[in-house]
């Protein structure tokens, strides 16, 4: 299976970038996805200085760790955020990524009415002369409303540009939805284009995402699913424990070590 894989930097919520760097390399992966979540985890930020994101750079190049894709999650519905988003946008240029991920946010008015998918995905296109001047893609995330990738794919079909597609996430259908991935990923699987690779024990509501393989998730027949439909889109590991968080640094740096034998096992080049 020749595809990147990745470690999304959000494992390390509450520890800082550096450690995150220190442990993802140390378990032998290559590809970091960095974390722009405002108010969450900020390891990259608009709001830093030149000189310490020229650090990080350069920490990142010390480790051999290529930041392919940035999580710059915005509620892109709320225009008065739309600022914050572009400066994500650039700050995912300045590392050279090549994709930003983003849920769509609360699709609803201020009176509460449900706004439809032709407007969402009006919102979502006013963002494409930005991507086209970060040269970015653009990966909706299947979250909180939007839980679904046969949801993500109408809006998706509706924006009609190649910068957009689906950042697929394997748990979110779950936790959100309380539908299983393969029976939600084979509807949408042509327009996914970056994956969120995530376990789940429990249910739907129960906040449980262990290392890769520690899990439930058939992962086996979803890697299956991708080659059958030629899809080799980039995966990013994201373990976010349960609603207590890692006990320690160690407990992460474990976790990432996990996932990495147990992807090597089904056969991914890391």
């Amino acid at each position: 299976m020749n595809r990147i894989v990745a470690v999304n930097s959000n494992c390390y919520h509450g520890y800082s970038l550096e450690e995150a760097i220190e442990g993802v390399s140390g378990a032998g992966f290559h590809y970091i996805e960095l974390t722009a979540t405002k108010g969450w985890t900020e390891h990259v930020f608009p709001t830093m200085s030149l000189n310490y994101l020229w650090e990080i750079k350069e920490k990142l190049e010390a480790a051999n760790l290529f930041p392919f894709s940035l999580s710059g999650h915005t509620n892109l519905m709320d225009t008065e955020r739309i600022a914050d988003f572009i400066a994500n946008m650039r700050l995912a240029n300045f590392f050279n990524c090549d994709y930003i991920v983003s849920s769509i946010g609360e699709a609803h008015l201020k009176d509460k009415a449900v706004v439809s998918n032709e407007e969402v995905a009006r919102h979502i296109a006013d963002l494409i002369p930005h991507l086209e001047e970060y040269d970015l893609q653009l990966v909706l995330e299947n979250h909180g409303e939007h839980s679904t990738g046969s949801v993500i794919k109408s809006i998706v079909d509706l924006v009609r540009s190649e910068r957009v597609g689906i950042n697929y996430d394997t748990a979110n259908v779950i936790y959100f939805a309380g539908i299983n991935p393969l029976d939600d990923l084979p509807g949408c699987v042509d327009r996914v284009k970056h994956l969120h690779l995530k376990d789940k024990i429990g249910g739907q509501k129960e906040w449980h995402f262990p290392a890769i393989g520690k899990g439930y998730i058939e992962f086996p027949k979803i890697f299956d699913l991708l080659d059958q439909a030629e899809n080799y889109s980039p995966i990013s590991i994201e373990i976010e424990f349960t609603s207590s968080g890692p006990k320690d640094l160690d407990e992460i740096n474990e976790a990432v070590k996990d996932s990495y034998r147990y992807l090597k096992g089904l056969g991914l080049q890391i």
